[in-house]
């Protein structure tokens, strides 16, 4: 008896699941105890050109910067506001293209009025976030803002499943091809 697949397999993730995907995986090497942002930036070819995630610039080590999100006004240098590279700028610095224009970014939560302005600069045309969590603030109304008058497209992605799971425990390649479970 032949066991052999002549047919494609169907439950395989659709390229926007696979780039906002590819955003959750980097946001996952970010180190701050607050909210762990990634992005990923994609050309038109449906090609990833940069990843990044929150977190300190390059010489700046984690440990000797501090992480913490509120502080009196006179304390504002104890918290992570003024050193941490947000999600947006990491991955559009660290491309691996010349350039990112006409690109689309992938990004957990909805970029700050700061990412909005490196991402109007960059030439991005596209943003596609999960979260709108922050809208009433004004950091994210201006973001919006500028968007909209730099003719930068947004709009929210719908995930059509709950979950993507990678499992690296699985030890027979060929009984069990997908390493991924799909919920």
């Amino acid at each position: 008896m032949n066991n052999e697949t002549t047919q494609k397999r169907t439950n395989y993730i659709e390229w926007e699941e696979y780039f906002m995907a590819t955003a959750f995986l980097a946001a996952q090497r970010s180190k701050d105890p607050h909210y762990q942002v990634g992005a990923c930036v994609v050309n038109e070819d449906k090609k990833i050109v940069g990843i990044g995630y929150n977190g300190m610039p390059l010489g700046c080590p984690d440990d000797d910067f501090p992480w913490g999100k509120s502080a009196e006004a006179s304390e504002v240098l104890e918290t992570k506001s003024l050193y941490v590279c947000h999600a947006e700028m990491n991955a559009i610095v660290n491309k691996n293209a010349a350039d990112v224009r006409g690109c689309t970014i992938y990004v957990g939560l909805f970029p700050c009025n700061e990412c909005a302005k490196i991402i109007i600069q960059s030439g991005i045309k596209n943003v596609v976030y999960l979260s709108d969590e922050k809208a009433h603030k004004p950091n994210y109304i201006a973001s919006k803002r500028m968007f909209n008058a730099a003719g930068v497209l947004y709009r929210q992605f719908k995930p059509k499943r709950d979950k993507i799971v990678i499992d690296f425990t699985q030890d027979n390649w060929e009984e069990s091809p997908a390493k991924l479970r799909i919920s």
